[in-house]
């Protein structure tokens, strides 16, 4: 029975060549697009889910927000969090402090003549691996970061360094500075997690490991509960010990919280800021989970209508095999059998394709994505489940149709083989393209909000500007003798250094003012600067001048009574303090214990992504805590520029790698998220439009085959070329229209609400609908005529012979 089935499946594929390599060929691209975006989705959303205590971990935040300023939410803690906490209370097992050494910026790692730039470098407290268990190759977890200047380094780092030699007691030096010694190897830490350090040193090597100070945020801070402990209850009392020790009576309408966050929503939920890692998002998620099962639907479609429109054509075969005693449940066998056949293969293809796309996609979301990301026997699992949901899906419909043919009807000709599911048909066609103008509008509007981003004016100027991290900061002399030296240079047009990026500053401080009543508060960002960081970015000053030497020398002096400080506020925070810019010059301010007055007022710029709106900033002119030195290059001389960098550099960080990034990539990168997700609807749009039109195409073929007859006898009768082509095209041109119809609204309302998480935004245009819907008609004709004029010029005496 088997063989009969399968000899009878095999003739019908190849007597209808056309349909069946467009039904494999467009299965095939549903199911491995499918796996490819199933994977990458699957990665997200196994996000730290690898960690066995992750359930009971949580990441403390801190909340603030001064009187009625904007409230501000940061994943940095006090140093003193971990300790007070894990002695006052009982809910909690472990504590662990994480220190990003160098926040964002390289850390240059040297062992013998060896010398790298490593960015994942962290502390850690001895506590981290009780919290955090990791399988070591060398060394022992419990020990491994007990004692002072010690590090565990994972697989891949070992093998970089030390090759096939024990890593163990070997020692390396950071920064030129810090000595470490190897005490432990690691199992690389997969990327779907938001802790991957490279290098894991101790705690207790940084000076403040003591402390239990709750005057500076520098720490992430995470907590293992134990199993009976209640998040609830637990935050309840963090609420009261921050209420109690940390907020200051004087000032009632300033708060100051820790909140507790779940560990495992971290990645896709968090809304606070200065994470380890940039986070992702849900709903980018719950996106491009739609998309990969809508065009895995689509594909099925493809097939239900390629092999609804066979049908009718099979109807003489199924009557004949019932006259011969076949029986209905015999018949629906056979199809299912074949619609089984054909998905089997578009499965071992979709397979191939899906090996070929990893590589492009993992390079578009920069995670290693693969199959290997599947727990163990999934993928298996879920290519069985595929080829009994597709083969169910695509000839269930199909299978019930033909085996219900009545023989006596059938081989009477009473079966219509054009109209046999034309209305079905119509529907699967309609959704298709529907599904397709939908991911056309969001991929375009995506990419202007992107283009509107990458060209509105900042209110400072990241082209041509070089960024050279230097790790845990330079000190004035040598910052002094770098600007001096290549000035010297033409091609230099600028030089100056800060602490934070100027397109994502994140320092969180208050402010308040002689002029305003006791307790009066304003959050506000500040960035320390060296003076000519307003020039070289280009940002405007409407009121007072830039810093000058007099300025540097009064802020860093070294006797606390003696120093002052000289502010440039934005007009966002002179606006909050109640100021205009004329008389917001002069006040006196103090920011955090830095006294002094406000010298100028720059021109609001977005010192941070443009989801949200720009808020108030502080600049000045402190020298101690510079990362970034940046220059402003000549344009057409960048090959030079970075070559009298380079030898510069050498000169004065001789232990030091030379690494540099230009600023508006800095800029690009915040926007990471936004530009993956546009560029996989671009890609898997064009995707859906391809298997759209390649049934179409199949589908209108198969239509002209059944309707040569009636061509014939309409040339006969004199109808010319083009008639024949609107006959057979304006059925498909309608079907267009109802789908353009349907798609407008629904791709206006999805797009507004993704729109609405910018704080500067497009307006969608009308024009873009209409364009898309235009464009969406001329590929269908474009498809469409293909085969109809084919048709319609065919000679009507073949095709009218035989009757």
């Amino acid at each position: 029975m088997l063989k009969n089935y399968l000899k009878i499946a095999v003739r019908n594929l190849w007597k209808y060549k056309t349909n069946s390599i467009v039904s494999i060929i467009g299965l095939s691209l549903g199911i491995g697009c499918f796996l490819l975006l199933a994977t990458y989705v699957l990665h997200e959303i196994r996000y730290d889910r690898f960690q066995v205590n992750g359930d009971h971990i949580v990441r403390v935040n801190l909340f603030y927000q001064a009187g009625d300023s904007e409230p501000v939410n940061v994943a940095i803690t006090a140093t003193g969090v971990a300790p007070v906490f894990a002695r006052e209370f009982e809910e909690i097992k472990h504590a662990v402090r994480l220190y990003p050494l160098s926040g964002d910026a390289a850390v240059a790692v040297q062992y013998g003549d060896k010398l790298f730039n490593e960015k994942k470098v962290l502390f850690a407290d001895s506590t981290y691996f009780s919290v955090f268990p990791t399988h070591f190759i060398e060394g022992d977890a419990n020990t491994a970061l007990s004692q002072p200047n010690s590090v565990v380094i994972d697989e891949t780092t070992a093998q970089k360094y030390f090759g096939n030699e024990s890593a163990i007691g070997k020692s390396v030096t950071m920064n030129e500075k810090l000595t470490l010694q190897v005490t432990g190897v690691m199992t690389d830490i997969p990327s779907y997690s938001h802790i991957k350090p490279n290098w894991l040193a101790s705690y207790s090597t940084l000076p403040r490991s003591k402390s239990e100070a709750f005057d500076s945020a520098n720490d992430y801070t995470y907590l293992l509960l134990k199993p009976n402990a209640n998040v609830e209850t637990l935050q309840a009392k963090v609420d009261q010990f921050a209420i109690k020790n940390l907020n200051n009576p004087q000032d009632p309408s300033s708060k100051l919280r820790l909140k507790l966050e779940a560990f495992n929503r971290i990645h896709l939920y968090s809304n606070v800021s200065n994470g380890l890692e940039a986070s992702g998002n849900y709903k980018y998620i719950y996106i491009l989970s739609g998309v990969a099962l809508l065009i895995l639907v689509i594909a099925c479609i493809n097939f239900i209508n390629l092999v609804t429109a066979r049908s009718a054509v099979r109807a003489r075969e199924v009557g004949v095999r019932k006259v011969m005693g076949a029986g209905r449940a015999e018949v629906f066998r056979q199809y299912l059998f074949e619609c089984g056949l054909i998905t089997i293969a578009a499965i071992v293809i979709g397979l191939l394709i899906s090996f070929l796309g990893f590589p492009v996609i993992s390079n578009l979301t920069g995670s290693a994505l693969g199959l290997n990301i599947w727990p163990s026997f999934s993928v298996v699992l879920l290519l069985v489940a595929l080829a009994i949901v597709v083969t169910l899906l695509s000839g269930l419909y199909p299978a019930a149709v033909l085996s219900g043919f009545e023989p006596v009807k059938v081989l009477k000709g009473k079966v219509l083989a054009t109209n046999s599911g034309s209305g079905l048909r119509s529907s699967l066609v309609v959704f298709q393209f529907t599904i397709s103008i939908l991911f056309i509008v969001g991929t375009i509007i995506a990419n202007q909000q992107l283009h509107f981003i990458q060209n509105k004016n900042l209110g400072i100027n990241p082209s041509q500007i070089v960024v050279m991290d230097v790790g845990s900061g330079i000190s004035e002399s040598k910052l002094a003798a770098m600007k001096s030296e290549l000035l010297t240079y033409p091609v230099m047009k600028s030089v100056t250094a800060s602490y934070d990026s100027p397109v994502n500053v994140q320092g969180g401080y208050t402010i308040t003012a002689n002029d305003k009543p006791q307790g009066f508060q304003l959050n506000i960002t500040a960035i320390p600067v060296e003076k000519d960081f307003v020039p070289t970015l280009g940002m405007q000053l409407i009121a007072g001048q830039n810093f000058n030497n007099t300025d540097i020398l009064r802020a860093n002096t070294d006797s606390a009574e003696l120093r002052h400080y000289a502010f440039i506020l934005n007009e966002s925070a002179v606006k909050a303090m109640g100021w205009t810019p004329g008389n917001a010059i002069g006040k006196l301010v103090n920011l955090n214990g830095r006294r002094g007055e406000v010298k100028a007022v720059a021109k609001d710029f977005h010192f941070r992504s443009l989801h949200e709106k720009i808020g108030p900033i502080a600049i000045m002119p402190e020298y101690n805590y510079f990362g970034k030195v940046m220059v402003k290059v000549a344009g057409d001389e960048t090959t030079q520029a970075i070559d009298l960098l380079r030898k510069n550099w050498k000169a004065n960080f001789p232990m030091r790698p030379f690494g540099y990034h230009f600023l508006d990539q800095e800029f690009d990168q915040m926007y990471k998220a936004e530009s993956r997700v546009s560029t996989i609807l671009g890609l898997f749009s064009a995707v859906t439009i391809f298997i759209s039109c390649l049934g179409l195409f199949a589908l209108i073929a198969f239509i002209s085959e059944q309707r040569t007859k009636e061509i014939g006898v309409r040339k006969v009768l004199g109808a010319s070329v083009a008639s024949i082509v609107v006959l057979l095209s304006k059925d498909f041109v309608k079907l267009m229209l109802i789908a353009i119809i349907i798609a407008t609204p629904a791709a206006w309302y999805a797009m507004s609400l993704w729109l609405a998480d910018f704080a500067y935004q497009i307006k969608i245009s009308p024009w873009t609908f209409v364009f898309t819907g235009l464009g969406a008609i001329a590929i269908a004709l474009i498809t469409v005529s293909f085969q109809s004029i084919k048709a319609a010029l065919m000679n009507p005496v073949k095709s009218l012979k035989s009757e």
